[in-house]
Order: structure tokens, then C-alpha cells, then sequence
């Protein structure tokens, strides 16, 4: 090739979300893919009617390269891996992938709203919207003690048995025997 321009590009895709997380990360996988055969297309790596699943192993690298770039950002921005990825790395929903996905929607749900408050303070203070409070920053941040200690750690208890219920429903709604779900735990 040396250099030389095969072709201009004309056009951006852009896909976009508040987060560019979880579905966004799905979307852009399968963009990513088609884009990726076009171009090996046109090198003359693939002929013209190759797909990158006719190669196995090339397939399965895209797919959990993208998958595990999807979960870095992903716990960068939310603290937990990327919703989906079952999806980006099969192509496919797998029951263990909801399961996953419930309990990191659980994860984000508490660290959202309980543990977060410092990475706010950083994205505030680099986009230059920190507000500088003196009873804020002369304060130490305390662990909590006695009550509050106490209600915090039930109403994180609570939502995770909550949800930890209604994942088990869905899954036995889908299939009448719960017990598939042993496989998901290793053997002692």
C-alpha cells in the first residue's frame, strides 16, 4: 500500500448516550465489526465475501477485546463492569449474563447513591464546578457509626436480597427448575 489512499471517508458514524456504556457499547461493537470486514475487505485481507466469524479465533478476540474495553470504561465512569457483555462477547443474552447484569444494576444502585460522592467532587472540580465549601472541606469524612451505620448496611442488605428475589423469579418464570442455578456457584 505505501501510503497510498485507497479511499476518503465521507461520513462519521456517531452513537451516543449519557453514559456511552452498556447499550451504546453493544451497538458500537456491531458497527465496529462491520466497519472492521469493510476495511479488511478493501486491503485485500478478506475476500468479498469473507466475515470475520469465518475465522474463529480472529472472531473471538474482537469480541472479547471490545467486550473487556466496554468493562474498563465501564468501571471507570460506573464502578462496575458494562451491562450486555454477554451479548458483545456471545452474541447472544445468556441467563448467567442477566444474572450478572442484575446484580452489577444492584452494585451501581448502591454506589450511586451511597458511595459516589467523591468521584462527583473530582468531575467537578476538573470541569472547573467545584464549589468550595468551607463546613464541607474542614470536615472529615467519618465513617458512619451507631444508627446510621446500622440503617445503611440493612437498606444495602434489603436491596440486594430484594433484587437477589426478584432475579430468582425471572429465572425460574423462564425456566420452571431453579435448580440450574447451582452451576453459576463453584464446588467447594
Amino acid at each position: 500500500m505505501d501510503g497510498e489512499k485507497i479511499e476518503e471517508q465521507t461520513g462519521v458514524v456517531r452513537t451516543n448516550c449519557i453514559d456511552c456504556l452498556d447499550r451504546t457499547n453493544v451497538t458500537q461493537s456491531m458497527i465496529a465489526r462491520k466497519v472492521m470486514e469493510r476495511q479488511l475487505n478493501q486491503i485485500g485481507v478478506f475476500n468479498a465475501n469473507d466475515s470475520i466469524s469465518a475465522y474463529p479465533t480472529f472472531d473471538t478476540s474482537f469480541k472479547n477485546m471490545w467486550a473487556n474495553h466496554g468493562d474498563e470504561i465501564s468501571i471507570q465512569y460506573s464502578g462496575t463492569p458494562a451491562l450486555k457483555g454477554d451479548f458483545v462477547r456471545c452474541g447472544t443474552r445468556t441467563i448467567q449474563g442477566i444474572a450478572k447484569d442484575g446484580w452489577n444494576s444492584l452494585a451501581r444502585y448502591y454506589l450511586n447513591n451511597f458511595a459516589d460522592g467523591s468521584k462527583q467532587d473530582a468531575i467537578d472540580l476538573l470541569q472547573g464546578h467545584y464549589i468550595v465549601s468551607a463546613s464541607r472541606d474542614l470536615a472529615l469524612p467519618a465513617e458512619p457509626e451507631g444508627l446510621e451505620a446500622y440503617v445503611s448496611m440493612k437498606l444495602a442488605s434489603v436491596l440486594v436480597l430484594t433484587g437477589l428475589m426478584f432475579a430468582m423469579m425471572s429465572l425460574r418464570q423462564a425456566r420452571n427448575d431453579w435448580r440450574h442455578l447451582l452451576s453459576w456457584f463453584p464446588r467447594a
